[in-house]
């Protein structure tokens, strides 16, 4: 096998992995028997919930570059609006708990809710958040790179914590299983690229 098709098979091999790991637990959401006593914005809420967490899968592997098959340039645009739609999703995922049922939601924000789930739900969300925002006012702010880098990935840390515990410890249409898996590929991408990327490292200038 010559290097082109071994790489090309290791691509195809890595997107499909990929792609499992986001689609079972959807497709085992979609089939769970839960659903029929849920009211449609409390389901749309919850996809929501389960969208956001597969983007948390792809966002620092297209930061990183580690995607196969996409030039930088076209990761990291990629980045930037799956970064967009991270946001969205959680809005809707808050957005439509707080129709079916506004006094949860209100404890949750106030981090009086007596449920743990939805006190790291929210710190996950205000971590979204606070991520976007410092990705958009990134020239606005002229902060060293250095500084910007370490806030950012800050942040990013504090949501993929935030949001796993939070998926692992509510009981509802995800799978258990497959919920794990998931979480557990989410944890380890992004440590791996936390690790590998150093933003807390000094940057030698180049000679």
């Amino acid at each position: 096998m010559t290097a082109n098709r071994r790489g090309l098979a290791r691509s195809i091999l890595i997107w499909a992995g990929l792609g499992l790991i986001v689609l079972v637990p959807v497709g085992a959401a979609a089939a769970s028997p839960l659903l029929a006593w849920r009211e449609p914005v409390y389901i749309i809420a919850g996809f929501a919930g389960v969208i956001a967490m597969a983007l948390l899968l792809f966002q620092p592997l297209l930061a990183a570059g580690y995607l196969p098959g996409l030039p930088p340039m076209r990761g990291r645009r990629l980045h930037v609006w799956l970064g967009i739609s991270l946001v969205i999703a959680v809005v809707v995922h808050v957005a439509g708990l707080w129709i079916t049922s506004p006094p949860d939601v209100v404890d949750a924000l106030l981090f009086v809710s007596p449920t743990p789930f939805s006190l790291w739900g929210v710190i996950a969300m205000w971590a979204v958040f606070g991520a976007a925002l410092l990705a958009g006012l990134r020239r606005r702010l002229r902060l060293p790179l250095r500084v910007w880098r370490m806030g950012h990935t800050a942040l990013v840390a504090i949501v993929v914590m935030g949001s796993v515990i939070h998926a692992m410890l509510v009981e509802g249409t995800m799978e258990t299983l497959s919920k794990a898996l998931l979480c557990g590929v989410v944890l380890l991408g992004t440590a791996k690229v936390v690790i590998d990327r150093r933003a807390w490292a000094r940057r030698r200038p180049a000679r």
